[in-house]
């Protein structure tokens, strides 16, 4: 890449890499079967349990939409469901072991990831490509997570 190509471009190819190299190291640990959206419910679920209605609201997804993400979800072993307490109708969704420890190691990649960027490029262009992120991520006067969901 030159320093003419656009920067939203970059942005782009920029991101493309780092998922591909993440979907890569956590194959590489035995989730190779993890889909586009996981992230998205993994980190909403990391906060306590969900209905699915809740969690289509938080992903910006229709029901519909979100129910497919969790069925897929479910039947690879990341998200489990169980009655509510105070209603049996409803469903509560909670990450299962499996989910957490896919979490945890997309975590550990993220922090390795920034942690080499650093020993490359200095901590201090590390620390202002993260203040440049995050201005755009909150250019509108959303949170970074509110938009960080499907497309």
């Amino acid at each position: 890449m030159s320093s003419t190509t656009d920067f939203g471009v970059l942005l782009n190819v920029a991101y493309n890499s780092f998922v591909t190299a993440l979907w890569k190291d956590l194959a590489g640990a035995g989730f190779d079967d993890i889909g586009p959206s996981f992230g998205y419910v993994f980190r909403l679920l990391s906060e306590g349990t969900s209905t699915l209605s809740e969690l289509a609201v938080k992903l910006q997804m229709t029901s519909p939409g979100a129910l497919k993400v969790i069925d897929d979800m479910v039947a690879k072993g990341f998200v489990s469901r169980s009655a509510d307490a105070r209603d049996g109708r409803v469903k509560r969704l909670a990450l299962t072991a499996r989910g957490r420890a896919a979490l945890a190691h997309a975590r550990k990649f993220h922090a390795r990831c920034e942690r080499e960027l650093e020993q490359r490029l200095g901590k201090r262009s590390v620390a202002a490509t993260r203040q440049v992120l995050e201005a755009l991520a909150s250019a509108d006067g959303e949170t970074a997570s509110r938009r960080a969901r499907p497309a």
